[in-house]
């Protein structure tokens, strides 16, 4: 009887032929994505419960037909976002791990707004409008990354057997926590106490659960982790470690230091710069300089630029900032000693492309003799490289020299 039970339940939750269908890291995915919709489940009660207050529902201080106008509204705020997001694109496929991560912590700004609309009723419709507008936009990429995810764990032909279990999982742990919601909320608990916890929960299993994604495609964060460690110690990591060491959170504030596929005048303060760097690279299909006004490696592709050429000139890109950031590194050095020292030395607060052309060219050899060296240890680490996952721009340089 009691096998008969685990079948039962094992039907519901486990592809078939676990654990052999799926790949080791399935279980602590499936567990923080339980826990994830655990707290979620738990929290929409609360969220849920402001709304209704706050439209009217419970206080019948509006009128049915206003109430009714008020939500339709809501949703239909909802829907304008989902649809504005999905111009996104290929992003679900390369960066789906920062956008599924992104997408939660937008989840949790919607259900924060919706619990304001209890302090503010009377600005229901504007508040109620904006989180839906929030939560389906992270809805759109819940739903886009869903199956690129699944399928990494799948083995063999079982996306589908995968894709079901794994939702039905999350619908269980939502049904769970809304039941225990359920039940705390009719003890009048601290609305912001209990939102504060419980997303604090969601957030947490959800950096937890994208965490634990292993992933073989090397997109831009995965791709700056393998070269880096590459430069240093001549070590590919494997997936695991890749994966493990990327950056799931980007806030669009946050600098980047490398550029692919930019354009002349973002790349080059003056023409005279372009060509004296340019003869470095003629036997290359791209160029590869450093702006210091805006502290940042550019990789420039030509006109004839092939897939291959903008991985080699995002490696490139890498290898030059390294020389960079050493470079900064020592200068700083120097100019501590200096200081203890009392000494001055001169630092040109102005410095040109050109003043970097040393790194540059010393950059040029180190990726002669290394670049075909990387791409065989990535491959017999299992890491599939494709440039369209590092999202390169689409500038290129037509063979003219700029006068």
């Amino acid at each position: 009887m009691k096998e008969e039970i685990m079948s039962f339940i094992r039907s519901y939750v486990v592809p078939e032929g676990f654990p052999d269908s799926v790949t080791p890291s399935y279980v602590p995915y499936m567990t923080w994505r339980a826990l994830k919709h655990f707290f979620g489940g738990a929290m929409s009660v609360f969220t849920t419960r402001a709304l209704l207050n706050s439209v009217g529902v419970s206080q019948s201080r509006a009128t049915s037909g206003a109430v009714a106008i008020n939500w339709i509204l809501k949703d239909g705020a909802g829907r304008v976002g989902k649809m504005l997001f999905a111009r996104q694109g290929k992003k679900f496929d390369y960066d789906l791990k920062q956008l599924r991560f992104s997408g939660d912590l937008l989840m949790e700004l919607g259900a924060g707004i919706e619990l304001a609309t209890a302090a503010f009723p009377h600005l229901f419709l504007p508040l109620a409008c904006m989180a839906n507008v929030v939560k389906n936009v992270a809805a759109v990429t819940s739903t886009s990354t869903r199956t690129p995810i699944y399928k990494a764990y799948a083995k063999g032909e079982n996306i589908g057997d995968v894709t079901a279990k794994g939702e039905s999982v999350g619908n269980i742990a939502d049904l769970l926590g809304t039941g225990m919601s359920i039940l705390i909320s009719k003890r009048n608990p601290s609305l912001v106490a209990s939102f504060a916890f419980l997303s604090c929960g969601y957030l947490l299993s959800s950096y937890r659960e994208v965490r634990s994604v292993v992933l073989n495609t090397l997109n831009t964060a995965r791709f700056t982790v393998a070269v880096d460690s590459f430069i240093k110690t001549g070590h590919v990591p494997s997936l695991k470690e890749g994966n493990l060491e990327e950056t799931i959170f980007n806030p669009p504030w946050r600098h980047q230091p490398v550029a692919i596929g930019s354009r002349f005048g973002e790349a080059f303060q003056e023409p005279a710069s372009f060509v004296s760097t340019s003869p470095l690279f003629e036997d290359e299909r791209y160029i590869v300089t450093y702006n210091p006004t805006k502290d940042k490696v550019y990789a420039l592709l030509k006109d004839q630029a092939k897939p291959d050429d903008i991985l080699k000139a995002a490696f490139h890109a890498h290898v030059l900032l390294h020389f960079i950031n050493a470079s900064h590194a020592n200068l700083n050095a120097r100019k501590h000693m200096n200081s203890n020292r009392g000494s001055y030395q001169y630092v040109n607060p102005n410095p040109l492309n050109m003043d970097f052309l040393p790194h540059i060219e010393e950059s040029c050899k180190i990726v002669t003799s290394s670049y075909g060296i990387f791409k065989r240890k990535a491959r017999e680490q299992g890491w599939i490289m494709s440039e369209s996952l590092l999202n390169p721009g689409r500038a290129r340089l037509c063979g003219v020299v700029p006068q």
